[in-house]
């Protein structure tokens, strides 16, 4: 750090001077023209000659790039770690020592706690080369996800896949959409949980649910039931109150019956133009 230091406070001392330079060239250029004038020859100012006689060098870009270096360096060690896992989760690849330092100026290979660290974080997986990132489960694509799911009958939280790959969000949607999967939020927590939807998976009820389940008393009437569904977070199908308002203005009408209509039935009287099939006439009413 101290020797990086060293070479920008030397870069800076290194660029005072250059400007210093071409301001004396530019200022000795000015007093060595001569100073007889010709009737066809004009007088031009001093100030004018200054302007425009030396372009100003600018180094602010590479003063701003190791800046930048330098402070990524010093930053905690926490922090360059974060940089690092932002990196190999974004792109996905292996990256080597110096690769990490080219793309985001953290000098792994020079800063032994920055790379024990590394090396020994849950989220990185390293080979003795390279540093690649490496999620909760080992999925791909939409279908490896859809086999995981269902290795899970019990359910696996959503937070467990997000890292899996970047599209694994969209991907569960999609399953979810094509009825391949449940996508369940807990109440107490809010946190997703992902179901297989496949009958050949076994599910298996413990009986002490069971009973909890069946001792439950509901209540007898249905405003009760749809109070208790909005506390729960749940949106009742039903709107008891509203239908029992409409009622008592006389909206909702019970609708009669439909009468069904009597098969007509073939008499003597009837006009046969079938007459060559006299099975179909056996039954004829008087």
């Amino acid at each position: 750090m101290g020797s990086l230091q060293e070479s920008l406070n030397k870069f800076k001392r290194q660029q005072e001077k250059c400007q210093s330079t071409l301001k004396s060239i530019a200022g000795s250029k000015t007093s060595n023209r001569p100073t007889t004038t010709t009737p066809a020859s004009r007088a031009v100012p001093n100030s004018t000659l200054g302007k425009s006689s030396v372009p100003a060098v600018k180094f602010s870009n590479d003063t701003e790039r190791l800046q930048h270096i330098n402070n990524v360096r010093k930053s905690p060690v926490g922090a360059q770690i974060k940089k690092v896992i932002h990196l190999l989760f974004e792109s996905r690849q292996a990256f080597t020592a110096d690769q990490i330092n080219e793309a985001c100026y953290v000098d792994v290979k020079g800063n032994k706690a920055v790379f024990e660290s590394l090396a020994k974080n849950p989220k990185v997986n390293y080979d003795g080369v390279r540093f690649s990132y490496k999620s909760k489960h080992n999925v791909r694509d939409q279908k490896e996800l859809l086999r995981l799911v269902r290795t899970y009958p019990e359910g696996i939280a959503v937070a467990d896949l997000k890292d899996a790959y970047p599209t694994v969000m969209e991907d569960l949607q999609a399953l979810k959409v094509g009825g391949q999967i449940w996508l369940l939020s807990n109440f107490d927590s809010q946190e997703e949980i992902a179901y297989p939807n496949d009958p050949r998976v076994p599910i298996k009820v413990d009986d002490e649910l069971k009973e909890l389940f069946r001792s439950i008393e509901l209540p007898r009437d249905m405003l009760d039931i749809e109070r208790d569904l909005q506390k729960n977070g749940m949106k009742p199908a039903t709107n008891t109150a509203k239908r029992r308002v409409m009622a008592q203005n006389g909206n909702i009408l019970n609708k009669p019956k439909q009468k069904k209509k009597k098969k007509a039935e073939i008499s003597k009287r009837t006009k046969l133009t079938n007459a060559h099939l006299p099975e179909l006439f056996r039954n004829l009413t008087g």
